[in-house]
């Protein structure tokens, strides 16, 4: 029954994660049709080594551990449920705008509605909250310590490269100078 959970759980995830590269593409040729610049192309790439390590480790660790829940695995799976819930509200407040590749359509004004109220890179946050909370629900501690800390790093310097690309090439500074930071992000504005 626990091993079941499991795997449906991981299964499910790794699906997921699998049609957001299939939106994300569709969203790219839309937004190189709408004439958007694509900013440090290479990042995307981290993204998808970090996400592809993190379930190969989080698995590995799993199966070489026999898939042992803890006594932290309810409250670390209600963390993953609520940041599964800010990254689908984050991606539907972006709509066609979000890709897991950094572009900014010269003009256009940063969205700031939806979960962007309160605070300026929710599903960088949803992210991070995921890859801390999913291999605590399964006792892989390794994964949850080495995963959030490169995430850590990634994430730094992608906000920053996304910002100063968003302060460039619109009002980014002005509407965004109210929305908290996020505690993994530099100063830019």
């Amino acid at each position: 029954m626990i091993e079941r959970f499991g795997v449906i759980l991981i299964v499910l995830i790794i699906a997921q994660r699998l049609l957001e590269l299939r939106l994300a593409a569709k969203h790219t040729k839309n937004a190189r049709h709408a004439g958007a610049i694509e900013v440090d192309a290479k990042n995307f790439y981290w993204f998808y080594l970090l996400h592809a390590g993190f379930f190969a480790s989080l698995l590995t660790e799993i199966w070489l551990s026999r898939f042992s829940l803890t006594n932290i695995w309810i409250p670390a799976l209600i963390v993953f449920i609520g940041a599964q819930l800010l990254r689908i509200w984050s991606i539907a407040t972006l709509g066609g705008n979000w890709n897991i590749r950094i572009f900014v359509i010269p003009g256009t004004t940063p969205v700031t509605r939806g979960p962007y109220r309160y605070v300026r890179h929710p599903n960088y946050l949803a992210v991070t909250l995921e890859i801390l909370s999913l291999p605590l629900v399964f006792h892989a501690y390794v994964t949850a310590i080495v995963f959030s800390v490169l995430n850590f790093f990634i994430l730094r310097r992608r906000i920053s490269i996304e910002e100063a690309a968003w302060m460039q090439q619109s009002e980014y500074a002005t509407l965004m100078h109210t929305q908290k930071r996020s505690w993994f992000s530099r100063h830019t504005s």
